[in-house]
């Protein structure tokens, strides 16, 4: 094989079915007569070419075939490891090639990609498609909504910005960024926030607010109207002043339902409402849900979530 000695860099592999392009292992490309017999090889060790652009055309090779030009070019042959991040799967692909020069000998899965290339791809992935690719559960999304509103940097661009601190850890030994375990992104929030920090997210923005009644309800800190819990208005009886959050100047928007979970009202005023329309609410539920109770001052009721004959017969048995 004198030729494909003589000129490693000008072997050849068709590259369309007519025979007419070919790439080189030097990475130009020829041009061949599809009229030629040549041109039905699949390789060709060029000896001569006509003009210097991309399309040089060859004027002189021999066929040659595979197994010739790897045991010809055995130390020229290299592999190549690649780790590619898909943002619709939220997963990498690791595969492998084997290249002469620029010519691709073969490709496939890479079985054996390196764990740690692996991981890198997938926070590499995140840093360029956002954090919106992790699966977030409720409780991390809730987390950072409340830490917003404390004034707790857990935003988008914090995150980002501090990526290497905290998701490597999270992805090490995984391919797909759903193989992320619940409730570990809540953990990595709080670890990347900081003890101090998440000490007054709890006091600014407490997760849940227990009514009078013993009930506890999560706060959405993400509502449209403001930090809003949704309970009975049974569980508020005997709550004269209105819950807040924050430093104490925000109102916890109510929304308030009757026993069945229907909509009643919605306030800001606890007492303004059981003064205002409290009277024409109770009217309306007496008829509705006549064993429950609606008295007429409820800032002086106990509260309760039982009927009126549960709540008379637990006071008997006392």
């Amino acid at each position: 094989m004198p030729i494909a000695l003589g000129f490693p860099d000008r072997i050849a592999r068709r590259r369309d079915a007519s025979g007419e392009r070919w790439a080189s292992v030097g990475g130009r490309g020829f041009r061949l007569d599809p009229a030629s017999p040549l041109a039905r090889s699949e390789w060709l060790a060029v000896a001569e070419t006509q003009g210097m652009a991309a399309g040089a055309r060859i004027l002189a090779a021999a066929a040659i075939d595979l197994a010739d030009v790897e045991a010809l070019f055995a130390d020229r042959i290299a592999t190549h490891r690649i780790v590619v991040f898909d943002p619709a799967t939220g997963a990498v692909q690791p595969s492998r090639d084997r290249r002469l020069g620029a010519i691709r000998l073969s490709s496939g899965p890479d079985t054996q990609a390196d764990p740690a290339a692996i991981a890198a791809a997938l926070v590499e992935g995140v840093r360029t498609h956002g954090v919106d690719l992790l699966p977030w559960s409720d409780g991390a999304r809730a987390l950072r909504r409340r830490a917003a509103f404390a004034g707790v940097a857990l935003d988008d661009a914090t995150l980002l910005a501090r990526l290497d601190d905290w998701l490597p850890a999270l992805v090490e030994g995984r391919r797909r960024l759903d193989a992320i375990p619940p409730g570990a992104l809540t953990d990595a929030l709080r670890t990347l926030a900081g003890w101090d920090a998440m000490r007054l997210v709890d006091r600014l923005a407490p997760a849940d607010f227990t009514s009078p009644a013993g009930s506890t309800h999560a706060i959405d800190y993400g509502a449209e109207a403001g930090p809003t819990a949704e309970l009975r208005v049974q569980a508020l009886f005997g709550l004269d002043a209105h819950p807040v959050v924050g430093e104490g100047r925000v109102p916890l928007v109510l929304s308030l339902t009757s026993p069945a979970g229907r909509p009643i009202q919605t306030t800001r005023d606890l007492p303004g409402f059981w003064r205002g329309s409290w009277g024409a609410v109770a009217k309306e539920m007496r008829g509705r849900y006549p064993r429950h109770p609606w008295p007429d001052d409820p800032a002086a009721a106990a509260a309760t979530l039982r009927t009126k004959n549960a709540d008379a017969r637990r006071g008997s048995s006392r």
